[in-house]
């Protein structure tokens, strides 16, 4: 008989890391995959992304729509109730066998808390991190805590796994589902890009995608002002945003991406979702990353191409070398930007070693699951004691 697998997804990111592990369920013969789409994806704000899924040939299984409207701590507090009740239904509706999270937002914080009361085993990815800056850091321990089997992208978040009191033999290193991406999909050439895009590409470009660092208050406008004015220091720099999620304070910096487009029109560009052929494609040409995205520092390493890493909000994450951090001032942003533009670090960053490169994640975790599954009788855990 076959089992049941769902996959929880919440954002045009997360999707796109999720990508090959979907198709790789969809392959097998004994798992059933199901989808339930959350957060952005339902959003028109955020580019209603449930509609790459659909292209994609993949079926959506049931949707859970939370509140985005009020993107302050209260309301993103609002919305983790509302999506603890809307999994519930989802969940009770579907039946899986195996619940299947990626990361530390906080509508995965919903769906993990619905399927641990309703006793469904959950499988979380990307465990053991850090990302002092916010709140995500608490959410992806307490993830772990309610999981039951675990995926990590480096043997050093294993270890940690472990140290959060989980049994060593349901934790695997497996590496990162974002890079298997790289290795799979034929990206765009940069023609065919700056066709899609209706953007220029020639000269020096860098992709600027910066998210609110949601443990400090009210940073966002002064932290992301920094780095314009950094910016505004290389005239002849073009420059591609991509705007942040639904975390709190994201609208402030929106508003800020928008104004300053209209006022640079011949040399910057905003994007609301990309997709992840776009968005890989676009890493690949790309002389820099800047700002505070994971993927600059988990997918940009294996392009070659480097990555300046602006604040706390990803403190605490193992980077290559290719990954330059700096504070979010003005003065410590063109330090580093002009680093990593000089041609020696450049050629320097083709030889870097990614340390989330696992190969072809997806047919690991697979056969992990074809293992571990049929055994899962209970969720009942004894804590490891990490010595």
């Amino acid at each position: 008989m076959k089992k049941t697998i769902c996959i929880v997804t919440g954002s045009r990111a997360e999707y796109g890391l999720f990508r090959p592990l979907l198709d790789e369920i969809r392959k097998t013969s004994i798992f059933r995959l199901q989808i339930v789409v959350t957060g952005m994806h339902l959003s028109s704000v955020y580019g209603s992304t449930y509609k790459e899924i659909l292209r994609d040939g993949f079926k959506i299984s049931h949707k859970v729509k939370i509140p985005l409207n009020d993107d302050s701590p209260f309301g993103v507090a609002r919305s983790i109730g509302v999506g603890i009740l809307g999994f519930a239904a989802a969940f009770k509706r579907l039946k899986p066998d195996l619940v299947i999270l990626l990361g530390d937002r906080s509508e995965t914080y919903a769906a993990v808390t619905a399927a641990y009361v309703a006793r469904i085993p959950v499988a979380h990815l990307h465990g053991g991190e850090l990302t002092e800056g916010a709140v995500d850091d608490a959410f992806r321990h307490a993830i772990t805590k309610m999981s039951l089997l675990h995926f990590t992208a480096t043997e050093t978040y294993r270890r940690r796994v472990i140290q959060l009191g989980e049994a060593p033999a349901r934790v695997f290193n497996v590496g990162a589902l974002g890079i298997e991406n790289i290795k799979r999909i034929k990206l765009l050439s940069k023609e065919e890009l700056e066709r899609v895009l209706g953007f220029d590409l020639k000269g020096k470009v860098a992709l600027v995608t910066f998210h609110p660092v949601t443990l400090e208050n009210n940073t966002s406008r002064y932290q992301f002002n920094e780095i314009l004015l950094a910016l505004d220091h290389f005239k002849d720099l073009k420059i591609v945003f991509t705007k942040p999620n639904s975390d709190a304070n994201s609208k402030i910096l929106i508003k800020q991406i928008d104004q300053y487009v209209r006022s640079h029109s011949h040399r910057a560009a905003a994007f609301t979702s990309l997709g992840t052929l776009k968005y890989l494609s676009l890493m690949q040409y790309v002389d820099v990353m800047l700002g505070n995205s994971s993927s600059g520092i988990i997918e940009m390493p294996s392009l070659g191409k480097p990555t300046v890493d602006v604040g706390d909000r990803q403190k605490g994450r193992i980077a290559a070398s290719s990954v330059i951090h700096c504070d979010p001032v003005k003065a410590s942003i063109l330090k580093a930007l002009k680093k990593v533009i000089s041609t020696r670090f450049s050629k320097d960053c083709l030889k870097v070693k990614n340390p989330y490169d696992g190969g072809f994640v997806s047919k690991k975790i697979v056969a992990i699951l074809k293992k571990e599954l049929p055994k899962v009788r209970t969720l009942k855990k004894r804590f490891y004691d990490y010595v």
